[in-house]
């Protein structure tokens, strides 16, 4: 059951969406994890699923590069960016269908929950609770929350650069992802080169970590 918003979200808009767990506890451990939820971001695109996500995680332990083909299919939501963090996701979505972020969330936390719980034998909820969503409104503001999404790790201090966490969508940003293997679908909001957006991320690398050490200042 998808829980009714008190601001409908409104199809074709795009958003800012993300959540994190509950208590911030790492939810993400392995590999194996990260690999899993991206998968689910996959999967539960799609309004309608004559696979079942078991058949598909099966799939894909025996060729890791395949994927849904999702061409000519029914989508609730399409995928602009996203990044797998230790104890939260971020992702930019467009809705495509009435209620399709919603019902989008509710399927890839509940799944997840599901996966960790069992494999962690572990009870109780995972997610701290509703998902959190922020209208982008301009391409400007697009394009600068893409850099946002991209740094977090490095902005966490897990790598130096935003390359080196397989976890996001930046590898598919700067073309060193195969184009059969890419999940996200962007191509109508870039308005530089794989090259220039690079430069774009990674200039504000020290700018980035700088802020997100003020802001912990501040809350302490």
């Amino acid at each position: 059951m998808v829980n009714i918003r008190k601001d409908a979200l409104v199809t074709d808009e795009t958003y800012h969406v993300f959540n994190k767990s509950i208590a911030g506890f790492k939810i993400f451990n392995s590999e194996s994890d990260f690999f899993r939820m991206r998968e689910t971001f996959c999967y539960y695109q799609q309004e309608n699923r004559e696979c079942k996500f078991s058949k598909y995680s099966a799939l894909l332990r025996d060729n890791p590069k395949a994927r849904i083909d999702l061409s000519g299919e029914p989508m609730l939501v399409k995928i602009l960016a996203y990044c797998i963090m230790p104890t939260h996701i971020h992702l930019i979505l467009k809705q495509l269908k009435e209620s399709g972020v919603s019902i989008f969330m509710s399927n890839i936390q509940n799944s997840y929950a599901r996966y960790f719980n069992t494999k962690y034998n572990r009870k109780g909820p995972l997610w701290e609770g509703r998902f959190k969503n922020v209208l982008i409104q301009t391409d400007e503001q697009l394009l600068h929350l893409t850099r946002y999404v991209h740094l977090n790790p490095v902005s966490a201090y897990l790598v130096n650069n935003p390359q080196e966490w397989p976890m996001s969508s930046y590898g598919e940003y700067i073309d060193i992802v195969a184009k059969n293997e890419r999940m996200c679908d962007y191509e109508d909001i870039m308005s530089m080169d794989s090259v220039s957006y690079r430069n774009f991320v990674e200039d504000r690398i020290s700018y980035q970590r700088e802020l997100e050490r003020i802001k912990d200042l501040l809350f302490e």
